[in-house]
């Protein structure tokens, strides 16, 4: 079988073959300039039939030749752990190509973190760091979709899959070493979660919109709507959103409340062409936001007034964190954000598992209990006498 898998029987065999392994090695090449959707030109798997990280055997399988819907039942078995490098984009986009959800994933970069190194570490950076092998990069920006490929890109694609079994062996191996690989599988279980491989809900966009903060509940309703139709839009016509009606714009059309097509065109931002193409829908979305009741209107974004003792409850609570992943080597960022310290800082008492990641499965073992100790008998500390009426 060639290394380059192009037609559909070659793909087939080679994934039914892959199916007799217990860790296959995946990865994607892609285009993502133009379009709301990647473009995928090309997909890495590397397998050992006896799982030998040495022996593993690579190809790539272009994706533009063969109908993708045959590697669903591999990414979907149970038996066979799909080792990939910051996983959660390329399964996406390979669940959009095969209609299957993954399960059984290991992320090594997220593995990282509970292996002395950073979480966010790139793929390069990890196996420099491991095996002191620096892969070549310069085709990052190349056109995968462009046949044939040349020597350079397949040498390319095919590195980026044919270290990921010994990095694997050599994570979990440190892992083992700092005694917290029954958390690190935890993790990789949480990847099993479609939600992480679903397109978001259109009606939960506006949430990523930055400016949001300084609008009313009012304004905030109408940008709801405003950003789903734009969502809508852009997945329809795989444009992408700011080719649609950029995040500007749609701040300033929440604030306006343009209700007639002439308030709108006076609007200096809407130009011509947006006017023709989407004139209607935006005043539609505009009309929505209006019309919602004030007791269905989105919550106002949180505003905090400074709080001295809340912020050295928080700084503390911080320090711990950082202390005991220093102590135990992993990476704090993958336990916890300072946000979501914070978070729980501010809730203290009243934080339920529901809404703290700190307070579930390893997090909590780790060091979540450890800290809403700490900041509740903190808190006791701070807090005044209580007198007798």
């Amino acid at each position: 079988m060639s290394e380059l898998v192009d037609s559909q029987k070659e793909l087939i065999s080679l994934l039914k073959k892959a199916a007799q392994t217990t860790l296959v090695a995946v990865d994607t090449e892609l285009v993502w300039e133009h379009t709301y959707y990647a473009k995928l030109g090309v997909v890495q798997i590397a397998f050992s039939e006896n799982n030998n990280a040495e022996n593993a055997e690579c190809y790539l399988i272009d994706a533009t030749a063969v109908d993708m819907t045959a590697m669903g039942p591999l990414l979907a078995n149970r038996d066979v752990t799909k080792i990939l490098h910051d996983a959660i984009q390329d399964l996406a986009i390979l669940k959009r190509a095969t209609s299957v959800s993954p399960r059984k994933v290991f992320d090594t970069r997220v593995a990282a973190g509970f292996a002395g190194l950073m979480s966010t570490i790139s793929l390069r950076d990890l196996l420099i760091a491991l095996f002191n092998i620096e892969l070549d990069k310069t085709e990052t920006r190349t056109d995968w979709l462009r046949r044939p490929l040349t020597n350079t890109q397949i040498g390319y694609a095919l590195d980026d899959v044919r270290f990921l079994h010994a990095a694997h062996d050599e994570l979990v191996r440190r892992a083992q070493e700092r005694g917290v690989e029954k958390w690190l599988y935890e993790e990789m279980a949480i990847l099993d979660e479609e939600k992480f491989y679903e397109e978001r809900d259109p009606r939960q966009q506006f949430e990523r919109i930055k400016g949001r903060g300084r609008l009313s509940r009012r304004e905030l309703a109408i940008l709801r709507e405003l950003t789903a139709w734009r969502e809508r839009e852009a997945r329809s016509k795989n444009r992408p959103r700011g080719r649609v009606i950029s995040d500007r714009m749609l701040l300033l059309l929440a604030q306006r409340k343009p209700k007639e097509i002439e308030e709108l065109s006076r609007l200096r931002i809407v130009h011509v062409g947006q006017l023709r193409s989407h004139g209607g829908a935006i005043l539609s979305a505009v009309k929505q936001g209006l019309a919602i009741s004030e007791k269905e209107l989105p919550a106002p974004c949180p505003r905090y007034a400074y709080d001295e003792d809340f912020d050295e409850l928080s700084r503390k609570a911080i320090e711990l964190l950082e202390q005991r992943s220093t102590e135990k080597g992993i990476d704090h960022a993958l336990v916890a954000t300072r946000s979501q310290i914070r978070a729980l800082v501010r809730d203290r008492s009243h934080a339920d598992t529901e809404r703290h990641l700190l307070l579930s499965g390893w997090r909590r073992e780790f060091i979540g209990a450890e800290l809403m100790e700490h900041t509740l008998c903190s808190a006791k500390k701070k807090a005044p006498p209580s007198r007798d009426p």
